[in-house]
C-alpha cells in the first residue's frame, strides 16, 4: 500500500475543504468553516494492481500569497490546485501557489480544479482560458463540491499520477 501526501492549494473560500469532504465523506455542508492552518484527511483509492492512500492536507486559503507557508508542502507528492470559477482572481492565486511550490520543491504532479461549476450563471472564467490550460497538457476538471460533479474522477486521476 502506498501513502502519498497531497496538498490542497488555492485562494480563500474556493472550496478546498468542501471538495475534500465530498471526496472523503461523500457529503456537502452549507455551513462554511474557515480552515485555520491545516486539516488532514485520508482516503484510499483502489486500482486493479495497487491501493493508494491519499493523505490530504487541506491548507488554509491564501489570497495574500506572501503569507503562504510553503513549508506545509514539504514531503508532498502531489497538489490539488483549486480555483473558484465565479472569481477569476483565484486562478492567478492557484497558479502562483503552484509556481512557489515548484520553485521550492521541484515539479510534482498536480490537478487543477475549477470548482463551483454548479453556479454556471455566475461563472466568470472563459472556456478559452480553461482550454489554454488543458492545451499545456494539464489535468483540468470543472468540479462541484455541491453536486459531486467530477470530484471522484479528479482525485482518482491524481492518485494514478502519484502512484507511478
Amino acid at each position: 500500500m502506498l501513502q502519498k501526501k497531497i496538498c490542497m492549494l488555492g485562494g480563500f473560500a474556493v472550496g478546498k475543504t468542501s471538495l475534500v469532504r465530498r471526496f472523503v465523506q461523500s457529503i456537502f455542508s452549507e455551513n462554511y468553516l474557515t480552515t485555520v492552518g491545516v486539516k488532514i484527511d485520508k482516503k484510499s483509492v483502489a486500482f486493479p494492481d495497487k491501493t493508494v492512500d491519499l493523505i490530504l492536507w487541506d491548507l488554509a486559503g491564501e489570497d495574500d500569497i506572501g503569507s503562504f507557508r510553503v513549508s506545509y508542502v514539504r514531503g508532498a507528492t502531489g497538489l490539488v490546485l483549486v480555483v473558484d470559477g465565479t472569481r477569476p482572481a483565484t486562478l492567478g492565486v492557484a497558479l502562483t501557489l503552484r509556481e512557489r511550490c515548484e520553485a521550492e520543491f521541484g515539479a510534482m504532479p498536480f490537478i487543477l480544479l475549477f470548482n463551483k461549476s454548479d453556479l454556471t450563471d455566475r461563472w466568470a472564467i472563459s472556456d478559452g482560458e480553461i482550454d489554454e490550460l488543458k492545451q499545456r497538457g494539464w489535468q483540468v476538471y470543472l468540479t462541484s463540491a455541491l453536486s459531486g460533479e467530477h470530484v471522484e474522477e479528479a482525485f482518482r486521476q491524481l492518485a494514478s499520477m502519484v502512484a507511478k
